[in-house]
């Protein structure tokens, strides 16, 4: 088939990357359309594009009988309304999270595709496309090391934008941890805690940090996670699981190791996220498409559109967050509590 029609709704820092991402490095696709609330923006990122068009309208953008698939790089609170609208259209969208801002709209999200009986939505967590991860998930399922015990996890930002408070570094940072537990672990978070260590004397008013999660999975498995996001220093991303027969560790950017005078030792960290993680998005990004294609190609016989996580993966990963947001107020562990999952055929 010819190429997949994307259109990117949003193209800040985020959709920017993407669209060059697809005109650049992906294969079987291009962009039709982009479409910002920042109009000028969109027509002059549209003029550079051979063949794309600006939309001012995000839901007319979705509509649009030139558009195959829909890439929402938007403001979280705007997911909802255009992931419905996605769906009454029946095209397939890849969502960067969160999927929505609170968990009943994303479990009205998550029953609204069940009920086409088709998956049509894929969430933007990129790190299941990382090649480390993606080692450290077949060791796991290989049994390499044993039974998985705990998992010890570190993300640290240099900076953060500004407006970014405490529970934006539970919405933000958490969740992309809250995604890896489930993935590695292959069980859902059923309680969470945040612990405020001393503060951080350069972090902006009325941001604590850094803040300390403390996770348990439905068997019993303890997740610990260091969230430090103005360090000033770099993008730090590590993930250590330690089982029955030993333990594994990815994120330390050993590519590079320096040894000199006088006694120094070391290497680079990557400076920030596109760094650390672009050929993530790459392949993840690359895989959503031959799936769209597969299966647009596919007819009215095809039920599944994604490969990776769905609109299940991106209510879960709400839920546990909102229950990280309570505790960070009280300090607690707070219980997360999801819908029965079997309550809702094809989720």
């Amino acid at each position: 088939m010819s190429d997949l029609r994307v259109a990117v709704l949003g193209v800040g820092l985020m959709g920017a990357d993407h669209v060059k991402r697809i005109e650049g490095r992906i294969s079987g696709a291009r962009v039709a359309v982009v479409n910002d609330y920042l109009t000028d923006k969109a027509d002059a990122l549209a003029a550079t594009i051979p063949g794309c068009r600006s939309v001012a309208d995000p839901l007319d953008a979705i509509a649009d009988p030139e558009v195959d698939a829909v890439l929402l790089a938007t403001p979280g609170p705007t997911h909802e309304k255009q992931l419905l609208a996605c769906l009454d259209h029946r095209k397939p969208v890849l969502c960067e999270k969160p999927l929505t801002t609170d968990p009943q709209s994303s479990l009205e999200v998550v029953r609204r595709e069940a009920e086409l009986g088709k998956r049509l939505i894929q969430v933007g967590f990129m790190r299941r496309f990382d090649d480390e991860y993606v080692a450290l998930k077949a060791m796991l399922d290989e049994g390499e090391l044993g039974r998985a015990l705990v998992l010890h996890c570190v993300h640290r930002n240099p900076a953060v934008p500004h407006g970014f408070d405490s529970s934006n570094v539970v919405r933000d940072s958490l969740v992309h941890e809250v995604d890896v537990t489930r993935f590695l672990f292959d069980e859902e978070v059923s309680s969470v805690q945040i612990v405020r260590p001393t503060p951080n004397s350069a972090a902006p008013e009325g941001l604590s940090d850094p803040q300390i999660a403390i996770l348990r999975t439905a068997s019993g498995r303890h997740v610990d996670v260091e969230l430090f996001v103005t360090t000033g220093v770099a993008y730090e991303v590590r993930t250590e699981v330690v089982g029955e027969h030993g333990s594994a560790m990815i994120g330390l950017d050993v590519g590079l190791v320096r040894k000199g005078a006088p006694g120094v030792w070391g290497g680079t960290i990557t400076p920030g996220f596109r760094e650390r993680f672009g050929r993530a998005y790459d392949n993840e990004i690359q895989r959503w498409v031959d799936a769209v294609r597969t299966g647009l190609a596919a007819g009215e016989a095809a039920t599944d559109f994604t490969d990776g996580p769905g609109a299940w993966d991106g209510y879960a990963a709400t839920v546990v967050c909102e229950a990280g947001v309570v505790s960070l107020g009280t300090g607690e562990p707070v219980e997360v509590t999801l819908v029965d999952r079997d309550s809702i055929p094809g989720a």
